[in-house]
């Protein structure tokens, strides 16, 4: 018997493959190793700023950018790079998605020059760049937040900064009783 799910959520996922794991004696069981919007948000929001901006200068290239480029931004890379690396290993050992999913950017070295191994690109399938890209605009939007009132005025007292209409300076001491020594 072979069954295909789609559509499940991360948590139906889990409990089934735990029931299935009772039963691995009799059965072979497969978990799917794709990306997902979901798994990409969690990869991107797990990865530090500079490697979290690494991955958006891959997808934002369509899946390929020149490694020479990516260089001019942020330096060296070996610091993104391992973190991006990092991040596979710890979603497997916290659950957020099964062993043997692929990194999804990888490097790409010259062909040419197969003794010298200087990163020339660094690649994203075409399957993935999508997936990703979505991912990056559900983070996008989930940060911008949406205002749904006028702006307050520059000049006008912050509620709860100790400044009162009527002050020219803040009152910091506010919270002093006027017994209390000083």
């Amino acid at each position: 018997m072979k069954i295909t799910i789609e559509g499940a959520s991360e948590g139906f996922e889990r409990k089934l493959l735990a029931l299935l794991a009772e039963h691995r004696h009799e059965l072979t069981v497969t978990a799917g190793t794709e990306w997902t919007v979901d798994r990409a948000e969690t990869y991107l929001v797990s990865l530090p700023a500079a490697a979290r901006q690494f991955a958006q200068q891959v997808v934002y290239a369509d899946g390929m950018k020149d490694a020479d480029e990516l260089r001019q931004v942020f330096g060296s890379l070996r610091g993104p790079t391992i973190a991006l690396s990092r991040a596979i290993t710890r979603g497997v050992r916290e659950d957020w998605w099964p062993q043997g999913t692929p990194a999804p950017i990888t490097v790409m070295y010259d062909p040419d020059n197969p003794s010298w191994q200087k990163a020339v690109a660094y690649t994203m399938t075409s399957e993935n760049v999508p997936i990703f890209r979505n991912a990056l605009d559900r983070l996008t939007s989930a940060s911008a937040g949406t205002w749904a009132g006028e702006a307050p005025s520059a000049l006008a007292p912050a509620a709860g900064s100790g400044w009162s209409a009527e002050d020219d300076v803040p009152r910091a001491l506010d919270i002093l009783d006027e017994d209390e020594d000083r």
